[in-house]
């Protein structure tokens, strides 16, 4: 007996496909449904307060782990340049509130400590 006798795929190229197109379909359906229904139903107040915290929150869990690196924090490999361009961005949002200038700054600062250190 061969290896290959013994691994099979779990699906045939057709099944996977398939499978992929089926996916697509449905959360492009289900996205879709949310912009079609939009209006059509009213929205309590206490979810309409509570999603508007959704777009910082996603942007925070996205980068806030880019930032800080935990898995190096206090190690020789431990990088600062990330940290004190996030805080850079931080301090112009705080200050600016617009969001453009916070990424444009924010990376200009990373890139010019990556050139530095």
């Amino acid at each position: 007996m061969t290896l290959s006798d013994w691994i099979q795929p779990p699906f045939t190229a057709q099944q996977f496909w398939g499978l992929v197109i089926l996916c697509g379909v449905g959360t492009w359906l289900l996205r879709a449904s949310f912009i079609q229904l939009a209006g059509a139903f009213p929205v309590p107040r206490w979810l309409t307060r509570a999603l508007r915290y959704v777009p910082p929150s996603v942007l925070a869990a996205l980068v806030v782990p880019a930032l800080v690196q935990a898995d190096t924090v206090f190690t020789s490999a431990w990088d600062w340049t990330r940290p004190a361009a996030g805080m850079v961005a931080v301090a112009v949002a705080a200050i600016t509130r617009r969001v453009i200038l916070t990424l444009v700054v924010g990376m200009g600062a990373l890139w010019t400590f990556m050139a530095l250190g």
